[in-house]
């Protein structure tokens, strides 16, 4: 009996490593190329929103979990960006976010790099403070991402995307 519970114990243990390292290596997104990387790559880009639905899953107010995060909630968000749709130019100052694509691809334009990043199914975006950015669909099928942000909902907009 203990060593079937001790096997039992094992084989999940095993199937979560195997979890994490499947999840952990789709994790690193793409990134900009060293030789394109200036402060100075991109001025500005697209201004408006097209073909996108961003859809707020859940949201967990952060006031009381962590100190010092009073009027900030981590949110949940759904994105689905059709072919030639566009995700316009914002900011990340004081909302970081990590994005997944679930399908499809998208590429992203950073101010910070001379050309597109290109985020495949099952790349994970860090979106932080010191860049702006927007996103677009060159493919033929809806991307669909997944996006998990911190969102202080007393600042003024960055650019608001949505």
């Amino acid at each position: 009996m203990i060593r079937a519970v001790s096997m039992l114990n094992l084989g999940i243990a095993t199937a979560s490593l195997a979890a994490v390292l499947a999840i952990s290596g789709a994790a690193h997104a793409g990134e900009c190329p060293a030789a394109q990387m200036r402060p100075d790559a991109r001025a500005g880009g697209e201004t408006m929103p097209k073909g996108v639905t961003d859809t707020e899953l859940s949201s967990l107010p952060l006031a009381g979990q962590i100190q010092g995060l009073d009027g900030r909630r981590l949110r949940l968000r759904r994105l689905v960006i059709q072919p030639g749709g566009v995700v316009p130019w914002h900011s990340h100052a004081d909302r970081p976010a990590l994005i997944m694509t679930l399908s499809g691809a998208i590429t992203e334009y950073r101010s910070t790099c001379a050309v597109g990043i290109d985020h495949p199914k099952g790349d994970v975006a860090r979106e932080q403070t010191g860049y702006a950015h927007w996103w677009k669909n060159n493919g033929k099928v809806p991307a669909v991402l997944i996006a998990a942000d911190i969102k202080n909902d007393g600042a003024p907009p960055d650019g608001d995307h949505m």
